[in-house]
């Protein structure tokens, strides 16, 4: 994440909640916030271990 409260983490490492509130109030313009939404269908639909192997490389 590059800015904001969790700057620096990994975005599949964010919490939940933080992308609901994106979710709420309008996720960024571009690739960030694609990659945000993404993020969030993931861990709504239980897949985010799916990405953890990848970060691992």
């Amino acid at each position: 994440m590059p800015f904001g409260k969790y700057a620096g983490r990994v975005l599949i490492d964010l919490p939940e909640e933080y992308l609901l509130w994106f979710d709420k109030k309008g996720f960024p313009e571009g690739e960030l916030g694609k990659l945000l939404q993404l993020c969030l269908a993931l861990k709504i639909e239980g897949l985010d271990s799916v990405v953890k192997p990848l970060k691992e490389m």
